[in-house]
């Protein structure tokens, strides 16, 4: 595999524009060629999570030290947790010969532009803002107010994809066939 081809990819897009489903094609069908990266947290393992493969367990001044050091693509608290995708694990991942895939939302995107990563950047996004809604509605999971404010982010996120050099290509999921076809030749052409 070329070297060109290992820069990480970022896709970005709203919750519910069909990321997961595209992601979950493009492993099964190249299980050796991509990995997620290991993130690192706060939280204590829960029971049969191991150090380096579910997470970098790691304690909170560690944690923040990095955060500090500029060691984080991005990062974030939650629920008393912090949680990070650190730019040494998306190196990792590299030295193993893999492509590293990023699922991240849109301030972990804008962080990964200020790192030395040189990834490429795919925005997933819906038909429409009507479809989007009509996919969260159909998922069952989500409160009428998860969904108000899911759309109010994608609105933003449809903004931020429209501002110059946001993603190097944009993918109208309206087809799985026909985007998913799209995400393979973008990552396949390098």
């Amino acid at each position: 595999m070329n070297q060109v081809l290992k820069r990480p990819i970022v896709l970005f897009g709203p919750s519910g524009s069909g990321k997961s489903t595209l992601l979950k094609k493009l492993f099964a069908e190249f299980p050796d060629k991509f990995a997620f990266v290991v993130s690192h947290t706060t939280r204590s393992p829960r029971v049969g999570e191991k150090h380096g493969e579910a997470y970098y367990f790691v304690p909170k001044d560690e944690f923040l030290d990095l955060v500090k050091k500029n060691g984080f693509i991005e990062h974030a608290q939650f629920s008393g947790n912090y949680y990070g995708t650190s730019v040494q694990a998306v190196k990792d991942v590299q030295k193993l010969g893999k492509i590293c895939i990023l699922d991240i939302e849109i301030n972990g995107v804008k962080q990964v532009k200020k790192t030395d990563l040189n990834p490429r950047f795919i925005f997933i996004s819906p038909p429409s803002l009507e479809v989007l809604k009509e996919r969260l509605l159909n998922r069952g999971t989500e409160t009428e107010e998860s969904i108000k404010k899911r759309l109010e982010t994608a609105v933003l996120e449809q903004e931020y994809a429209n501002t110059p050099n946001a993603f190097d290509i944009k993918i109208v999921n309206n087809d799985l066939e026909t985007a998913y076809n799209s995400l393979r030749s973008f990552i396949l052409e390098e």
